[in-house]
Parts: C-alpha cells; sequence; structure tokens
C-alpha cells in the first residue's frame, strides 16, 4: 500500500497551465508562482500531495517531450521559482512527472543527447525506434512515437535516470507521477521507486483492463501505484447512461467493487478527470481517439461523490477545485473533510447494496453511505444526510 492510506492528491496543472496566468497590464504569472499563491489554501484544504507537471525542459511547452533534463527553466516557469513553490507546499509532498520513456536531443531526430548526455547516446535508444538512429536492445514495452524510446535494459540509461531523480529530490520533491509506463518494463519503475526512496509513487498505467494494471502493478513488484482507469472510465459510462451495473463484480460469491479498486485499493488512485481527459484535450483530439471522453456539468460531483467516499486514493483535478466555481469548490471541500473526519482509507470495507440501471447504493467503512442515480434509496434509520445534488447523496451515521 502506498502511504498509509489517507492520502489525498491534487492534480496541480491542466493541460494549458504552460500559459500561466495573464493580467490586464500585460505581464504573465507562470504556473509555478499560481501554485505558490495557493499553496497555503491547498494545505487547508486537506490534500497531502500535490502532483506537478514535467518540470525539465521540453520540446513540447507542456513537458511531455523531456530534451535536458538537468535544465529546470521550463514554460512553467524558473528554477528559483519552482524551488520556493516546492517550499511553499510544504508539509504538503509533491510529486514530479517523471518522463522517462522517451528523449529528444538538441534535433528531434538525431541521438545528440545534452544535459545529460548518455555514455553512448546510440546506444541509449532501442534499436527498434522509428527514428533509426538506436543501437541499444529491443523495446522492452509499447512503441511510442514521441521522441527516442530510451533502452532501458542499458544500465548507463538506468543510471542517468536515477541521477536525474536525485536532483528532483534535491528540488524538493518526495515522490514521483511515472508518464507512460506501458512504454517500457515496469521492473525498471519499481527499480527506480526502489532506488530513489519515493515516498509515494504512481504510474500512468492508461489501461482499461482491470487485469493488466494489476499485472503492471506486480511488475514493479508492487513499489508503484497506478490510476485507476478501469474505474474511472467505469464511472463515466455509468452516471452518462445512468446504470451502475458494471461498478460491482461477483468474484466466487464476494461482491467487489468493477475497478482496480475492487481487486486492489491500497495501490489505486482514483481520479474524475486531467489533463489527457479534460474538455480542451476532447476537442483537440475528437477525431483521433475515444479515451479523452470528460465528465460533463452536474457529472462532475457525481463523480466525486463515489471517489472521494470510496476505497483507494483519490486525486483531485486542479480545474474542478480552482475554475469550477464555489459550488463544486466547496462540494469536494465537504467531502474531504468527511473522508478524514469518519477515517475512509485507501483500504476501507466496501459494502455494495445496489449497482443496476437507475441506482448505485454502497456503505464504506460502515460509517459513510453514498447513492448516485435518479432511484429513490435510504441507508435508513441512524443516518445523517451530509450533502446532496443531482442524483447523487451522501449519508454519515
Amino acid at each position: 500500500m502506498q502511504g498509509d492510506g489517507r492520502d489525498i492528491l491534487l492534480q496541480g496543472f491542466h493541460w494549458k497551465s504552460h500559459i500561466g496566468s495573464r493580467h490586464s497590464t500585460g505581464s504573465t504569472k507562470p504556473w509555478w508562482r499560481i501554485v505558490r499563491d495557493n499553496a497555503a489554501f491547498i494545505r487547508r484544504a486537506g490534500f497531502t500531495w500535490v502532483w506537478l507537471p514535467p518540470c525539465s525542459d521540453s520540446l513540447a511547452p507542456q513537458g511531455y517531450i523531456p530534451r535536458r533534463w538537468y535544465q529546470f527553466n521550463s514554460t512553467y516557469g524558473s528554477e528559483r521559482e519552482l524551488r520556493s513553490t516546492l517550499k511553499a507546499l510544504g508539509p504538503v509532498g509533491a510529486l514530479a512527472d517523471i518522463v522517462v520513456n522517451h528523449r529528444v536531443g538538441l534535433h528531434t531526430s538525431g541521438a545528440d543527447f545534452m544535459d545529460p548526455p548518455f555514455a553512448d547516446n546510440r546506444a541509449a535508444i532501442c534499436a527498434d525506434d522509428e527514428s533509426g538512429v538506436g543501437t541499444g536492445a529491443p523495446d522492452t514495452g509499447e512503441r511510442h512515437p514521441c521522441g527516442r524510446d530510451l533502452d532501458h535494459t542499458n544500465p548507463d540509461v538506468r543510471f542517468a535516470v536515477k541521477t536525474y531523480l536525485e536532483r528532483l529530490r534535491d528540488l524538493g520533491f518526495r515522490g514521483w507521477r511515472f508518464d507512460l509506463v506501458k512504454g517500457f518494463a515496469g521492473r525498471y519503475v519499481g527499480e527506480y521507486v526502489r532506488a530513489s526512496q519515493s515516498a509515494f509513487s504512481v504510474g500512468e498505467c492508461f489501461e482499461t483492463d482491470r487485469q493488466r494494471v494489476c499485472d503492471w502493478i506486480d511488475s514493479t513488484d508492487g513499489r508503484c501505484a497506478a490510476f485507476d482507469f478501469p474505474t474511472r472510465y467505469r464511472l463515466y459510462d455509468a452516471v452518462m447512461n445512468d446504470d451502475y451495473s458494471a461498478m460491482r463484480q461477483d468474484n466466487s460469491g464476494r461482491v467487489l467493487a468493477g475497478g482496480l479498486i475492487g481487486f486492489w485499493p491500497g495501490m489505486s488512485v482514483t481520479f474524475v478527470d486531467n489533463h489527457d481527459t479534460e474538455w480542451c484535450r476532447e476537442a483537440e483530439h475528437q477525431a483521433n481517439y475515444d479515451n479523452t471522453r470528460h465528465f460533463p456539468g452536474s457529472t462532475v460531483e457525481m463523480a466525486y461523490a463515489y471517489t472521494l467516499t470510496h476505497p483507494g486514493v483519490p486525486c483531485v483535478f486542479w480545474q474542478h477545485f480552482f475554475d469550477w466555481g464555489h459550488q463544486t469548490r466547496g462540494m469536494i471541500e465537504r467531502l474531504m473533510h468527511l473522508r478524514r473526519q469518519r477515517g475512509i482509507i485507501s483500504t476501507s470495507r466496501l459494502e455494495i447494496h445496489h449497482a443496476k440501471p437507475g441506482l448505485y447504493a454502497a456503505v464504506v467503512g460502515g460509517s459513510v453511505a453514498v447513492k448516485l442515480g435518479h432511484a429513490f434509496w435510504s441507508p435508513g434509520v441512524g443516518w445523517r444526510q451530509e450533502l446532496s445534488g443531482d442524483r447523487y447523496a451522501v449519508w454519515t451515521r
């Protein structure tokens, strides 16, 4: 299990955070300063971790095509501003977004890595990389077209990654969010987590098949949690269709949650939306793939009524918390308070009473009850309704 099970994460950015905040004077406040200015509020809300975007120099402004790992002046702000932000967040921990599946050099199609170079730049690239310049071993994961796929079987590559993580720890980061982990074997993520003594780590195993996510966590030797995409997409389909049948599964006579939280809740990071699923990404990629589908309107509150009351480690999206208005923020804050007050943790007991068209109803940890769907349901005598909205309600005993 990651942490003590009581963690609540904040995704501390969105897809367009690199633009910063423009003022009427024409000046722009960079993202690191925006996060720093909200640090006290983030602490008071009860978040224990903030996941921040890739902080190294990158070909892409969002940071996901890294170029110079050791250069920490980026579109999000300067290294000095980053250090100041990480210090201001304390004792809330910061997760660095780690992009080590791929990398570019000074030119996007070459093997001219700098800051740092590898001992042999061509040998650091997988032999089957589409660039044709790699002389390393075949890729240990799925192929990815962005940048040169790094060969993690190469000890020089692994040494460079570990050194990079040491530098990030020196900046003030205490944990990692690993990007695109399906691109290389999970055993290397486990090795990096162990070597860096990460306090909390989670991987982006973008996979809706629950067993495949469990297998990936296993491949890290159980050292790295995973985002619960299986729960996220089941929940999306459920609230959009008002049919919650997929939110439970009968397993050898036991009734379990349908997603990863039903099978490995202590290693599951649940979420509603993120920088890959938000509305602007949906608009960008509508013609390419269907995985972006964001939660619209009041379904956002329904989704948080589920994730913030259920097992797993919940993650709240920056835009939902800061940009969707006082009602949504207040609802999220109240659910976070109830979670802490009632002692709900990542491995709390879940009793699913109904999961069918029109109704989902469950009791978590014996002290919190939640209902989704248009149908009426009540947990009965001795329960007090704490909050309710469009097709959801939450009670405490």
